[in-house]
């Protein structure tokens, strides 16, 4: 499908697709994977990916034989992520240059899985805090994704029609997120090999269309 011409706002999301934060978490995953004796490859990952923080470690709980042991899993992930997304996150190929395209011409937004104080040192480490006004985080919302929440909340904080929008996604969460809040979807899938829906999907945000579509696109 075509990208539309003229939008209302574009939200993104941000781990995985903006940046690169899944190395940091993938790290601090496998570390914690490997103290329960488990092995961690794309089926692993699969359990995690696009979830709030809750619901990963739950899983992981559930993975490891030890469930309602999500708390307690969390208790010992969350340090290890941050002291990973401290030492410094990377943005993802091609995320800076849209964002410079995209700023001055249309409203933009990040609406992520991940809690505030996450989200807060991916966006300072990695340099792309300033292109973003409007951020909200799981923690903020009664719902997170799957849910639409976070886009609604995002899409009305910009003053601006879900309908007319577009959500940048990598994950299979995110995408029925914004499937369910009825905005057009670019999908960017993060972990390779994974079909994912959307109505126009790439394997990078560096995608040449995709740069010339920030150059023109117009604000309704």
């Amino acid at each position: 499908m075509a990208l539309p011409r003229c939008v209302s706002a574009i939200v993104f999301d941000c781990d995985g697709l903006l940046l690169d934060t899944e190395s940091c978490w993938s790290r601090a995953e496998e570390a914690l994977f490997a103290d329960y004796g488990f092995g961690f490859g794309p089926a692993e990952k699969d359990l995690l990916i696009g979830r709030t923080l809750e619901a990963a470690c739950a899983n992981m709980a559930e993975y490891f034989g030890i469930s309602g042991a999500g708390p307690r899993l969390q208790a010992d992930l969350v340090p290890r992520v941050e002291a990973e997304l401290s030492a410094g996150v990377a943005p993802m190929p091609g995320a800076r240059k849209l964002l410079e395209n995209l700023r001055d011409r249309v409203p933009i937004a990040v609406a992520t899985n991940s809690p505030r104080a996450m989200l807060t040192a991916a966006l300072k480490s990695s340099g792309l805090g300033d292109f973003f006004e409007i951020a909200v985080a799981a923690d903020e919302v009664e719902h997170a994704k799957p849910h639409p929440a976070l886009y609604l909340t995002a899409f009305e904080r910009l003053d601006a029609a879900p309908r007319t929008g577009v959500a940048f996604e990598d994950s299979s969460t995110g995408v029925a997120a914004a499937r369910a809040a009825s905005t057009f979807v670019v999908t960017v899938p993060s972990q390779v090999g994974k079909p994912l829906d959307g109505d126009y999907i790439t394997s990078t945000l560096d995608d040449v269309a995709l740069i010339e579509w920030a150059q023109t696109v117009r604000k309704v």
